[in-house]
């Protein structure tokens, strides 16, 4: 992979198998505005925010307590002239034993610094990574995007 794609890693006491299902459960950590399966190989999925953000994701591959890939199928951002950006990009969660506890490394091939998202995205994912799925691990309870009810959905 290009050491220029967004990576971040978080470490839990949980074991790989707690990990892996809390990743899976993307409702509980990254938004509750999923439309679609997000723990069965080859289904799609629908993540939206607002007019903000919208992309449609499959899961491409599944290894359970190891790892979890997607690949991003189409995606819109209101804030870029260039609409195409993470359109084909991979996103993976590598899950691995590190002396007794579980790494979680968190890799969105293809986000990268040139990307006129690379900030808000960097962060947004770091966030939703080392506060939200970290807290969804170790706690049971993530901060995921709230359900939008309404006019705004």
């Amino acid at each position: 992979m290009n050491n220029q794609d967004f990576t971040t890693t978080i470490l839990v006491d949980q074991s790989a198998q707690q990990a892996y299902h809390a990743i899976n459960n993307v409702r509980g950590w990254w938004s509750e505005n999923i439309d679609g399966s997000t723990d069965t190989l080859n289904s799609e999925f629908v993540y939206s925010f607002k007019d903000v953000h919208r992309c449609r994701i499959k899961v491409i591959e599944l290894i359970p307590a190891q790892k979890v890939v997607w690949q991003v199928l189409d995606n819109y951002f209101n804030f870029t002239e260039d609409k195409s950006e993470w359109n084909g990009t991979k996103i993976f969660f590598e899950i691995a034993d590190k002396g007794g506890k579980t790494e979680i490394r968190f890799t969105h091939e293809g986000l990268v610094p040139s990307y006129e998202c690379y900030q808000i995205c960097n962060s947004s994912w770091t966030k939703y990574i080392q506060q939200s799925l970290m807290n969804l691990i170790t706690t049971g309870k993530g901060a995921p995007n709230p359900k939008e009810v309404g006019a705004e959905a």
